[in-house]
């Protein structure tokens, strides 16, 4: 293994630091582990190991919906419920929480 002698400053946002390093802790990897595997990636993968995209589908935006437009959004999410294809929304938070530790 090579000799790790470079030094690496980035200023991120505090709390996606802490956030990130609470999971690293849970994982057992120090925080310069972490970005020593990742830079490795964009070695082996010759870019970024993951895409960078703006998603393909965008929330709706309720203010440039028609009334009919806005109703039939209303039933999509109802139908949803209904057919058991939603979650309740105490539930889903309390989980991302859980699996984030936050």
């Amino acid at each position: 293994m090579a000799a790790k002698s470079a030094n690496l400053y980035a200023r991120i946002e505090p709390d996606v630091k802490e956030k990130a390093e609470n999971i690293l802790s849970t994982l057992g990897i120090p925080a310069s582990s972490a970005i020593n595997m990742f830079y490795k990636q964009i070695i082996l993968q010759r870019g970024l190991p993951f895409e960078v995209k703006l998603p393909s589908s965008r929330p709706v935006d309720i203010h440039t919906l028609s009334e009919t437009e806005f109703n039939e959004e209303l039933e999509k999410g109802y139908s949803d419920m209904q057919a058991g294809r939603a979650k309740n929304a105490k539930k889903a938070f309390a989980d991302i929480r859980n699996d984030y530790g936050i």
